[in-house]
């Protein structure tokens, strides 16, 4: 089998003497959609932050395609962003109202330096058609573009770098169902395109059941189960994966293709 693309051991966070992640292990395969489901306030986005290092850990080790993330220097990690990147859940708020897209979607490059005006400009037009939107937008603004739009535009500037793995921090929970359909497909289809690794963040098991491979279940911090999708989804050990897969209602067959 292949060494996996991350691996987390004993992961902390504690902030005072609230520990808002507790010494949480698992791993994520290449290729893979991992799911990561729990209420609000168990954790979830806290350790997608830290897989970023966009918060730091308390405790505990990440480890990144052999390298000890947690060890890396400003540069080093630099370098690394361009392999994993995030999409964050609100996508009114993740986007600069004062830029337009093209600014937007450029700060990438502008970042990592070292890329030519025409090689931006066509990754531009690249990224524009692998979200669905035309290269005329770019000039645009975010308060032109509905939610749905917004999300395509966040996730195109998180590709821009062609990273291999992204966070998916509740990508639809503020869109509606048919919306929220749509951007989940394609997401599928950029991970079958693009070979892409995904820490898919929600509270809905019947969404994780249709996107993720395996799953694993938070509670006040915790991870308290994890495994096969199908196999947590329909025999889970845990009551509190059984009250959350109760919770939640199945999504509607015309907007969703039931996963089996």
């Amino acid at each position: 089998m292949n060494a996996p693309l991350f691996e987390i051991s004993g992961l902390t966070k504690q902030y005072g003497s609230k520990r808002v992640v507790d010494e949480v292990s698992f791993s994520i395969q290449r290729g893979e959609t991992l799911g990561l489901v729990g209420e609000s306030g168990s954790g979830k986005s806290t350790v997608a932050r830290m897989l970023l290092r966009l918060v730091e850990p308390s405790a505990g080790q990440i480890g990144f395609d052999g390298i000890d993330l947690l060890a890396a220097k400003t540069k080093k990690m630099r370098h690394l962003r361009r392999r994993i990147q995030m999409v964050f859940q609100d996508p009114y708020a993740a986007l600069n109202p004062r830029m337009n897209i093209r600014q937007i979607i450029s700060e990438p490059f502008a970042i990592q330096g070292g890329f030519s005006r025409d090689a931006v400009r066509q990754r531009l037009d690249e990224l524009m058609g692998d979200v669905g939107l035309s290269p005329d937008v770019l000039s645009r603004y975010p308060h032109e573009f509905s939610g749905g739009q917004r999300q395509r535009i966040n996730i195109a500037r998180a590709l821009a770098l062609k990273p291999e793995f992204l966070a998916l921090d509740e990508p639809v929970s503020a869109l509606d169902v048919s919306v929220g359909a749509q951007v989940i497909n394609l997401l599928k289809d950029l991970q079958r395109t693009h070979g892409l690794t995904y820490l898919f963040i929600s509270h809905s098991m019947p969404l994780v059941r249709y996107l993720a491979d395996r799953v694993a279940v938070m509670q006040n911090g915790k991870l308290v189960e994890i495994g096969d999708v199908l196999q947590v989804c329909e025999r889970p050990r845990e009551a509190y994966t059984q009250r959350l897969i109760a919770a939640t209602p199945r999504l509607p067959d015309e907007e969703w293709n039931a996963r089996s």
